[in-house]
């Protein structure tokens, strides 16, 4: 006589499952058909030609916007950002950003070809323009590190790209995917057109002192939330502001610069490279962290104001 079945409970499945789950994430067959996914995703978009791809994107984030979260989030942060415009002025400056991230995602698979269009003997011809070329001159030939802020504007992309061609030494933290396949593919190619990039969560601070030392240009992006970062007030509220452009700036006494990216009327880029910004000081002379970011802050809000629907409204700047 057959001894009874005994009956796998509910924990014996899920352990089971999360057993079958680890051996699949250990073979490496998830990231691989991720990181495909994603290989056929740009090669779609560039099958589609740069112009009919935005068309297409325009179309589905506007399709999609409403249902996402972070709408809702956008909506009530330039509201707070804007507290005297109308609520169509809102809607359209919503509206706009996200029109801008999807100029953004499509020029990011065309990113080669918009940095074709560059050409730094006639920088104010073409798809990208460029003001400021004596700052870049001079911060190219000076032998010294320096630094550069930035901010999510237009497309904020394309600035490492212009330094780049100027030949100008830099340095970039950037966010790498979590696939390690497709952040190995977004290396390299973005290597090619901008330089030296650090991954930002590796504890990247000693890799960027160590270009700095070596006379690299840092070229940030300032206007993200950071965890660990000091509240420093942006558009009337405090934002957790990374204080790392301040502390190298007072550590090496080098200069900063502040850079952007503003869409024009026809589609194109113009770059404004300007500084070095007068940052004040405390008892000693040295660079006052703080103070220094409040400048860089308020200069950041100064061009959001000028072109809000440019800017990145879709990350919580003002979450703690």
């Amino acid at each position: 006589m057959r001894a009874p079945r005994r009956k796998q409970g509910a924990k014996g499945r899920r352990a089971g499952g999360r057993s079958f789950a680890s051996r699949l994430a250990r073979s490496g067959l998830l990231e691989r058909f991720a990181a495909a996914i994603v290989s056929g995703a740009i090669d779609a978009v560039h099958s589609l030609g740069s112009e009919r791809a935005l068309r297409w994107a325009k179309r589905f984030l506007r399709f999609l916007a409403p249902i996402f979260p972070e709408t809702r989030m956008a909506a009530a942060n330039i509201a707070a950002a804007f507290p005297e415009k109308s609520e169509a002025e809102r809607k359209a400056i919503l509206a706009g950003a996200w029109a801008s991230f999807a100029e953004m995602l499509v020029e990011f698979v065309f990113l080669d070809e918009l940095a074709a269009s560059f050409d730094p003997a006639r920088p104010g011809e073409g798809r990208v323009t460029v003001t400021g070329l004596n700052e870049f001159v001079a911060l190219r030939d000076d032998g010294k590190p320096g630094i550069i802020v930035a901010a999510h504007l237009a497309n904020w992309e394309i600035l490492g790209v212009v330094a780049h061609k100027f030949g100008l030494k830099t340095v970039i933290p950037f966010r790498a995917p979590a696939n390690v396949r497709v952040a190995a593919s977004v290396i390299e190619h973005r290597a090619a057109l901008m330089g030296a990039l650090v991954d930002s969560r590796r504890g990247a601070t000693f890799e960027l002192a160590a270009a700095l030392d070596d006379g690299a240009h840092l070229g940030m992006l300032v206007d993200q939330r950071l965890n660990r970062g000091i509240d420093v007030p942006f558009f009337g509220r405090a934002a957790l502001t990374n204080p790392l452009a301040a502390r190298f700036a007072r550590q090496y006494h080098c200069p900063v610069y502040a850079a952007r990216a503003i869409r024009r009327p026809d589609g194109g880029l113009h770059l404004e490279l300007t500084g070095p910004l007068a940052l004040p000081r405390d008892g000693n002379g040295e660079i006052d962290i703080y103070g220094a970011m409040m400048v860089i802050n308020n200069l950041v809000e100064k061009w959001v104001r000028e072109h809000p629907e440019q800017w990145f409204w879709l990350h919580d700047r003002w979450k703690h």
